[in-house]
């Protein structure tokens, strides 16, 4: 068993087939088929099922993946402290991001910093809901991710605290207040936000006793601005999810906080600090550092 055929493994499981991983890799597809062929005769199982245009994990294989993962982090980890050694600051970093704001408001400056204190260091972002990053946590697919918090589940860094905002159209009476409540917010159409935010909206109104009207579940926050910008219906949001130029960019939408105030946490998280790799390490410092300056007010 090698490096580099468990490095083969993980890649076609992740991008889900032989031609992919092979582009990834920069190495013909025969070559990824064989150092396959050679991990599961070594291994004794069959890994992957292969398909004419695609390739799928066995069972035993995804419970292997994990181990695969494992071992290619530790390998990460042992050749990036050797270079940090030498004072030389090498490696990758793979970094998972959700929506507007860790891609735009947090994540940019952060890279900024990180890519002039490091140069040297490879970075790999993949963005998805935060579902997703949580789950590219467990499964080791990245080596740290943006996450709200708390969440017991692994060891989080906190970085910013933002609020969950109203946002109404500019015409409707309640844009005239300094803060909305719930109640409110239940007096016309509410569009329920499934990027996230979901899972602190609906527990709101379910521990204040309220049901509000929602005809519509959406998961794209650019959809749920333009929909109330339009005067389709109520929504909240998380204010880091918002864009810097809301005002310009959505003239008829305003954002009223809510009353009470209610707050969110976002931090990074890794699965296992332990394991850190130095690049893990020196990313979270760097954000420790820069977030602040990107909270909401700053």
């Amino acid at each position: 068993m090698t490096f580099t055929q468990l490095e083969i493994f993980t890649l076609v499981a992740e991008l889900h087939g032989f031609s992919a991983a092979a582009a990834r890799l920069g190495i013909s597809q025969s070559a990824v088929s064989h150092a396959l062929k050679a991990l599961e005769k070594e291994m004794g199982v069959d890994l992957i099922v292969r398909h004419q245009a695609s390739a799928e994990l066995t069972e035993v294989g995804c419970q292997l993946l994990l181990r695969a993962r494992e071992i290619l982090g530790l390998s990460e980890a042992m050749r990036q402290e050797a270079a940090d050694v030498l004072g030389q600051h090498q490696g990758s970093l793979r970094i998972g991001s959700f929506g507007p704001t860790a891609s735009l408001n947090l994540l940019p400056a952060i890279l900024r910093e990180f890519r002039h204190r490091y140069p040297g260091i490879v970075l790999r972002i993949d963005e998805g809901g935060d579902h997703e990053v949580l789950q590219w946590i467990r499964e080791r697919r990245v080596d740290v991710g943006f996450v709200v918090l708390p969440d017991e589940r692994y060891d989080t860094v906190p970085l910013v605290e933002d609020q969950m905002m109203a946002l109404v159209p500019r015409s409707h009476p309640l844009a005239q207040l300094p803060a909305i409540t719930l109640v409110q917010l239940c007096e016309g159409p509410f569009i329920m936000s499934e990027a996230g935010c979901a899972v602190l909206i609906e527990p709101l109104f379910a521990n204040a006793g309220l049901q509000p009207q929602v005809p519509y579940h959406i998961s794209q926050i650019i959809t749920i601005l333009d929909m109330v910008n339009r005067g389709d219906g109520l929504s909240i949001v998380a204010e880091l999810a918002l864009p810097q130029r809301l005002q310009q960019q959505y003239p008829d939408l305003v954002a009223v906080p809510l009353d009470p105030p209610v707050s969110r946490k976002v931090g990074l998280a890794v699965r296992d600090r332990r394991q850190n790799t130095p690049a893990t390490n020196a990313f979270l410092e760097v954000a420790r550092l820069v977030a602040p300056t990107l909270a909401p007010g700053r």
